[in-house]
């Protein structure tokens, strides 16, 4: 399905809203963003309605947003979208959709960090909190979380398209930091709650440090070498071992390799996702490419 398949105006969010949930129906509605899979509605001044407009699995995932994320909201420094209604499906639209709170901030794609030590420690403290034992039940990630191997076939491919389009200039040396990510100790831990999806329009800034974390629909219980991964594509140079440091337990190297693989991922997918924007192809967004860009400077230097 296209980004474009289903219109959603202002008028049906608040049509949806009068016909189940008409307490809220006096506030205002006005758009928020378009995301990559829902978009966002602001809801008078503290709520926000998340309207699935693309993916089909977007359904499933606001769903699961409903049901796990309040019980892990309340532990997180940062604040999140906590869920409150949960919209059904209606004649007038064929799909479920969310009110959650408002979050407010700018996305780091467009406003990144500035105070860098103070993002550090916000981030390892947002990862230290969330990266609790996940119970039994937790939902499986879609393809995140679990080996690192399973996403070789997708690295690869996504590595050929950015070299061959000249996005980027050494694929030896990045493979060379895939090698190391991908050979590393597997996680042996339990499976831990984790975002999966972090990256710079999934965490919001203010005061050039992170003041949110959004879009919790890959939540799934896996290997915390997933979410670690932010550190690259984050935060600025220079601040990674200041985020290792203050994240508890302290990460063991292994960890640490495969979280750089993880991140070679976000950097490409980044990459290609805002090369389509700067040529303005359906789903592109030009603000993903310079972070990504940065993180695999970052990366290949670690191996050098």
């Amino acid at each position: 399905m296209s980004h474009a398949a289903i219109e959603i105006t202002a008028e049906l969010v608040l049509d949806l809203v009068r016909d189940q949930y008409p307490d809220l129906a006096d506030q205002p509605v006005r758009l928020g963003a378009r995301g990559w899979d829902n978009q966002l509605w602001r809801l008078g001044d503290d709520l926000a309605v998340r309207v699935p407009w693309a993916t089909e699995s977007a359904d499933a995932l606001l769903r699961k947003e409903h049901a796990w994320l309040p019980e892990l909201a309340p532990r997180l420094p940062l604040p999140v979208p906590v869920p409150q209604r949960l919209g059904e499906p209606s004649a007038r639209f064929p799909r479920p959709w969310l009110i959650t709170t408002w979050v407010p901030g700018a996305p780091a794609d467009r406003e990144p960090v500035t105070r860098a030590s103070d993002a550090a420690e916000s981030l390892a403290a947002f990862l230290t909190a969330l990266h609790r034992p996940a119970p039994d039940g937790a939902p499986a990630g879609r393809g995140r979380g679990g080996p690192l191997a399973d996403r070789a076939e997708g690295f690869a491919r996504m590595l050929a398209s950015a070299t061959e389009e000249g996005l980027v200039q050494d694929p030896d040396a990045v493979n060379a930091v895939w090698h190391d990510a991908v050979t590393a100790p597997p996680w042996t831990g339990p499976p831990l709650w984790i975002h999966a999806d972090l990256h710079p329009a999934n965490v919001l800034t203010a005061d050039g440090t992170f003041c949110g974390v959004i879009d919790f629909g890959d939540l799934c219980a896996g290997d915390p070498a997933c979410d670690l991964a932010a550190a690259w594509i984050l935060l600025p140079d220079d601040t990674i071992d200041r985020f290792h440091a203050a994240y508890r337990p302290a990460p063991d190297p292994a960890t640490v390799r495969r979280a750089r693989g993880w991140a070679l991922v976000r950097a490409l997918s980044g990459i290609l996702i805002g090369d389509d924007g700067v040529h303005g192809r359906p789903g592109g967004k030009p603000t993903w490419g310079p972070p990504a860009h940065a993180a695999l400077q970052r990366l290949v230097a670690t191996i050098r």
